[in-house]
């Protein structure tokens, strides 16, 4: 049901961007006409936000052009509504954030657009500079917590499409109580051990699609947060990494659940995790129901398949409760690989809210390339069919 629901959805996105894309650019501002300079030096925030308030403010169609070389940009806000309903940001030059993690460290982001529709974002490369921020935060001193690098935010109709995001601080592309956004062939680079650089996180948005990408992290490849709903992720890689999670969820009492959701056709090598549901062990209202995860190639994972519904970091403010998220109607399909671990199928589920209606069907994964996998259930049930290795335990 899931999956008809949101290819029904799928296609309506795509008529909605190809009729948005198709409006045509219009007037176009390019930043260099605003005092924005490629020397790597000075502070081209101001002009990108000049040439966004004229393009903002037009009755037409506007670019705003981004020519060829490296930009030092502070935080900026892009702020709508505005009087264009398509603004198209043509990037060809890189964005570079700050070296000093202090600045953006603490603030929390770097680029942000709000309450903008119709916005196209296309090519371009953002470099967060992290990797001081990780020294710092390795070293055990009194860190920032770090800056995310892009965040779309209260906005609609948004396409995100081949742009590159490499060392940000913190998570690389946030995506925010948004509708309808497509986000395509998006390449994001960050070293296996940079903490908490997700590389795509969705929470509180509905129409959401994920296609195409490369994504190479020292977190989850693509978070999905409280509030999601009929999300689509296709033909993705992700490696290093912690996989593709729906969660954590239950943190807050009176959390929103997550519904509706397809992966399908996903690439996992060398991650933490492949498919992974993880919730926090303490009372809540929220719920995971109506999950797609089809068609995945699993290479050295640690966990493949994983439901873990007893995440409580450093056993502070969870211990020995049981999780109030309900998952229900989640169905694997066509999952096949290797594992690193001899559990290969895990479902670790709340005793007071145990899993139901979990589906396995033709799943093969072997234990380091050729051994026997184990599959391990803890107050889970549902059903198993066709070819299905480790057996099920369902």
């Amino acid at each position: 049901m899931a999956h008809c629901f949101i290819s029904v959805l799928l296609i309506t996105l795509s008529i909605h961007l190809i009729a948005s894309v198709g409006a045509g650019a219009g007037a176009v501002y390019n930043i260099v006409d605003f005092g924005a300079k490629s020397d790597c030096q000075t502070d081209a925030a101001s002009a990108l936000l000049s040439a966004w308030n004229a393009a903002c403010h037009s009755n037409n169609p506007a670019t705003i052009y981004v020519p060829n070389g490296k930009y030092l940009v502070g935080r900026v806000t892009f702020s709508g509504p505005c009087a264009s309903n398509k603004i198209n940001m043509q990037i060809h030059g890189t964005f570079v954030a700050t070296s000093n993690y202090a600045t953006l460290g603490r603030v929390g982001e770097w680029i942000v657009f709000d309450k903008v529709a119709g916005l196209s974002v296309y090519g371009g490369t953002f470099d967060g500079f992290g990797s001081g921020l990780w020294a710092c935060k390795a070293s055990g001193r009194n860190c920032p917590n770090g800056a995310t690098s892009l965040t779309f935010r209260n906005s609609k109709d948004v396409l995100i499409s081949g742009l590159s995001s490499m060392n940000s601080e913190l998570y690389h592309i946030v995506i925010d109580n948004c509708d309808w956004v497509m986000v395509q062939g998006v390449k994001i680079n960050a070293p296996g051990n940079s903490p908490n650089t997700d590389g795509i996180h969705v929470q509180g948005s509905t129409g959401v699609t994920i296609t195409g990408a490369s994504i190479r992290t020292g977190d989850d490849c693509v978070s999905i947060g409280p509030g999601t709903t009929n999300l689509w992720i296709e033909l993705v890689s992700c490696g290093p990494g912690h996989g593709i999670s729906i969660g954590s969820l239950g943190k807050g009492y009176n959390e929103r659940g997550v519904q509706n959701v397809t992966v399908k056709t996903t690439m996992f090598t060398g991650t933490q995790n492949g498919l992974r549901i993880k919730t926090w062990g303490r009372p809540t209202d929220a719920f995971v129901r109506g999950v797609v995860f089809e068609h995945s190639v699993m290479e050295n994972v640690q966990n493949p398949i994983i439901i873990d519904q007893n995440y409580c970091p450093d056993n502070k403010g969870c211990p020995a409760q049981n999780s109030g998220v309900r998952i229900s109607q989640v169905t694997y399909t066509d999952i096949h690989g290797s594992s690193a671990s001899k559990v290969a199928v895990k479902f670790n589920c709340s005793p007071a809210n145990p899993c139901i209606g979990i589906e396995l069907q033709n799943i093969k994964l072997t234990y380091s390339g050729a051994q026997p996998a184990e599959a391990s259930c803890t107050h889970a049930g549902g059903t198993a069919s066709g070819f299905v290795i480790p057996p099920s335990c369902l």
